[in-house]
């Protein structure tokens, strides 16, 4: 489990950090024998890709020059102070971590963290950071995070993704699921023909992709989305905001509507009790079964596991369709891989959801670094009613088919939706708010297929998303 520091104790420590890195850094840029007033700045150098050249501080003391005494102003020493933090890699990396646990900690910690979630609270940090000049728009920390740990946590978090099991412990909520599921998909060509977002450029049809990928399975599919379609930080910032606005007011809905009784389910399971601990913990189910501990060795075969799911899901894409993402390929073979050999992949749930989660949280950290705050805020209404409509429609047609069609329970069709547009442990939560103990367990599996179906399901919208908007 995740030790998590008092409110107080974090924000000194974050602002211990930040302060004890810019010191560092103005020592290391100042007291090379050359007086404050010698200073000047020159224009920065060009990005390094982490696999190239690493960056020294030969590298950084480039960024100044010498130049007679007197010349030089606070404004262009802030200026040449911010070029060298910015050109640092491991100043960069550090400020996203803090972020990412801070991300984590108020949501853990905060009413105001659990109402915005981490994802959101770690964005709007790293969104602000860079708006105020403390990290750059742009870095190469940034492209690895989006080039080599975004596709690792794509099979972490399928590790328990044993198709059989949920097939065969989720009864009827997995049909409820799938309607789910078709609804979301109805929804999203229904209000893509209505609010097209053509103030979004070519990053329109993307974020419909993007936003159907998490009304089917999660956090988790949008990243995957996002990334391989290449959609601007910006973008990505404003549709995570305004989607968990309309996603938070969804769920109050369903929470009301659901009735406090016991559905009926066609499971052949035992009842089920979870434990669901905050963002970043693990999501542990009993039935008889001891908790997989998070251990060296679960960290290093959770790692290796997934980069070798990665590494052939990248080989068969080439090998097979070079213009798919590896990504689709990649969750192809984990749920595969998880069905054949489910004991080993189940051992190694705990840590790789972990790691995932880390993984995640870094992901949205470059992510609102890289957006523009007024960009960020003059996207979010246009995004805030297409996230409105869609669910509204997911809603309908969940009713219609779902009831109207094949005469489905009512609650298990609203948790199913729960699943759907929040992932499985929010339906989780909802089944233990509600008393559904037997419900616990469907709820947890049907969101972990909706991790494992979503990302595939909502790229092959691309072609028919850009006609409409064509």
């Amino acid at each position: 489990m995740m030790s998590v520091l008092p409110n107080a104790s974090l924000l000194r420590l974050l602002l211990l950090s930040m302060t004890t890195m810019i010191l560092m850094q103005t020592a290391d840029g100042f007291m090379s024998g050359a007086p404050m007033s010698s200073i000047q700045k020159v224009p920065p150098y060009h990005h390094q890709i982490l696999r190239q050249q690493p960056i020294t501080k030969q590298h950084d003391r480039s960024v100044m020059t010498l130049k007679a005494a007197g010349s030089v102003t606070p404004s262009s020493i802030s200026t040449a102070l911010k070029s060298a933090l910015h050109g640092d890699i491991n100043f960069v990396l550090t400020t996203l971590l803090i972020v990412s646990a801070s991300g984590i900690a108020m949501e853990q910690n905060t009413t105001f963290g659990k109402a915005l979630s981490a994802p959101l609270v770690t964005m709007l940090i790293s969104l602000v950071l860079a708006n105020v000049g403390i990290i750059p728009f742009k870095s190469p920390v940034y492209a690895f995070i989006n080039k080599y740990l975004v596709p690792l946590a794509v099979p972490l978090f399928l590790f328990d993704s044993d198709i059989r099991r949920v097939v065969k412990d989720s009864g009827s909520l997995l049909m409820c699921f799938m309607v789910g599921a078709v609804s979301t998909i109805i929804g999203t060509i229904a209000t893509f023909s209505l609010i097209p977002l053509r103030t979004l450029g070519q990053d329109g049809w993307k974020v419909a992709c993007a936003l159907n990928s998490r009304h089917i399975g999660g956090a988790i599919n949008f990243v995957a989305v996002a990334d391989t379609l290449n959609i601007d930080g910006s973008v990505v910032s404003a549709a995570i905001a305004a989607d968990n606005v309309v996603v938070a007011l969804y769920f109050a809905m369903l929470f009301y509507l659901a009735k406090n009784e016991h559905a009926t389910i066609s499971s052949t399971s035992e009842e089920e009790t979870l434990n669901l601990p905050s963002l970043g913990e693990d999501v542990v189910v009993a039935n008889g079964e001891t908790p997989n501990p998070i251990t060296t060795s679960s960290i290093a075969y959770s790692i290796a596991s997934a980069s070798c799911l990665v590494t052939i899901g990248e080989m068969l894409t080439r090998a097979i369709c070079p213009s798919l993402s590896s990504m689709v390929i990649t969750s192809i073979l984990t749920v595969l891989a998880a069905t054949a050999t489910p004991k080993w992949f189940r051992k190694l749930h705990s840590s790789g959801s972990a790691i995932g989660i880390l993984f995640l949280q870094l992901f949205f950290a470059a992510s609102g670094a890289s957006g523009s705050l007024l960009l960020v805020l003059s996207r979010a209404p246009s995004l805030l009613a297409f996230s409105m409509m869609q669910i509204a429609i997911h809603f309908v047609f969940l009713l219609v088919i779902g009831r109207g069609i094949f005469r489905l329970n009512p609650n298990e069709l609203y948790l199913a939706s729960n699943a759907n547009v929040g992932g499985p442990t929010t339906a989780a939560a909802m089944a233990q708010a509600k008393e559904w103990n037997h419900l616990v367990l469907p709820g947890l599996l049907v969101g972990v297929f909706g991790y494992a179906t979503a990302t595939a399901l909502s790229l092959s919208l691309g072609p028919l998303l850009t006609g409409i908007a064509a």
